[in-house]
């Protein structure tokens, strides 16, 4: 089997795009993978196309050969864009080799260990200004059956955070805490957006509200910091999202600088990096718990991800989407009591419905972590797509 053709499809949904990849061959299976990659969506599918020349003739299913290569050869190595092309490709060529035989990608990574995975929401939130919008919208994701939701309660604000922002902060987590008691996780977003001392002050003030964890707390360019603000916090700190390599995770492990590992199998490398990435974290009693707020295609891979790594802790999951998220792919899954169950089809389990495509061309999105607009995650049509 060799590969034939390799294409990119940019696909807006509100807060950013999705960046989809197919890999053709000549046998007539194809593979999908996802680099979306926030407000970078046609700088990674440049990158992704700068690896065709490459790919076209070779065999799919040399995975680790074709990944080392090309990681070899790009000379400026880690990064962002670099990695999330990578990962989309990668992420194909799984696909193709479990789709050849049959087979679940899952079956192929060491076969499942987890028929299930807890699963957290994100953009519950979507919309909520004050205390009580919070505390509604979090009883309606109780309801739905979520065990725990994240969320980033701290505005527009960067580096410090003034008493006043403080306690409106803490007045929205007590509001959520009060809504679902107990029997739901809290799980504190810092968007990677304040300094040391800042970071510490809040982990302490945080600590009555019992959180799960305290994700990103400082910027991601300085592992030091991190571990400071670890070493010196009562709660767990989680992070990741923005280490691009095995070898950036062996810098984190090495300086114990965080207690929950969040690579992104869309950023890091995709399904093998990442993997690799679990099992160091492992050597560390370290949990496993991705970040995946991205598409249908990163979010099938993380599931198959889930089945066969036992250090894997939690999948984070958008409560809802856009409307348009289901004429996109096939996807299908099957969430109860809280978790996610692990699908069986063959390969990543879901395809691209390429016709779709155009009713939804890429339009620019701009940051909106410092604007105050932070929960507008969602348009107001949004909908559950599970």
């Amino acid at each position: 089997m060799k590969i034939t053709d390799l294409k990119t499809y940019v696909v807006h949904c509100y807060r950013t795009n999705w960046v989809f990849v197919k890999v053709d061959t000549n046998e007539g299976i194809s593979g999908v993978g996802e680099a979306t990659l926030e407000m970078k969506e046609k700088a990674v599918e440049a990158a992704v196309l700068e690896l065709k020349g490459y790919l076209l003739g070779k065999d799919p299913c040399e995975i680790e050969r074709h990944f080392h290569t090309m990681y070899r050869d790009s000379y400026w190595r880690i990064g962002p864009v670099l990695m999330s092309a990578l990962s989309a490709v990668e992420m194909a060529l799984w696909d193709i080799s479990a789709r050849e035989l049959g087979v679940p990608v899952y079956r192929l990574l060491g076969g499942k260990c987890n028929d299930r995975v807890k699963a957290y929401a994100n953009a519950w939130f979507a919309g909520a200004k004050t205390p009580e919008a919070f505390a509604e919208k979090a009883k309606a994701a109780a309801a739905r059956g979520f065990l725990a939701l994240k969320w980033d309660p701290f505005g527009s604000a960067y580096m410090n955070l003034s008493m006043k922002e403080l306690d409106g902060a803490l007045a929205v987590v007590g509001a959520v805490r009060d809504a679902v008691g107990n029997a739901v996780d809290l799980l504190i977003e810092g968007h990677g957006r304040f300094n040391v001392p800042t970071a510490c002050t809040i982990a302490r003030e945080l600590e009555p509200f019992r959180p799960l964890f305290f994700e990103e707390p400082v910027p991601p360019d300085n592992l030091d910091a991190l571990a400071d603000v670890r070493a010196r916090s009562r709660i767990s700190i989680a992070a990741g999202e923005r280490l691009y390599h095995r070898s950036q995770f062996r810098e984190l492990f090495e300086r114990r600088a965080a207690d929950m590992i969040q690579p992104d199998v869309s950023h890091a490398g995709g399904l093998g990096e990442c993997k690799k990435i679990a099992a160091m974290a492992e050597a560390y009693q370290l949990p496993f718990a991705p970040h995946n707020p991205s598409g249908p295609i990163a979010n099938a891979a993380t599931l198959q991800l889930a089945a066969c790594t036992p250090n894997f802790c939690l999948l984070e999951t958008m409560a809802t989407d856009i409307p348009w998220r289901k004429d996109l792919t096939t996807e299908s899954l099957i969430f109860r009591d809280g978790y996610f169950e692990i699908p069986d089809r063959p390969g990543l389990g879901v395809e691209l419905n390429e016709e779709a495509f155009a009713d939804h061309p890429y339009e620019p999105r701009e940051l909106r972590h410092y604007r105050g607009d932070l929960t507008d995650i969602r348009p107001p049509e949004a909908e559950p797509y599970f």
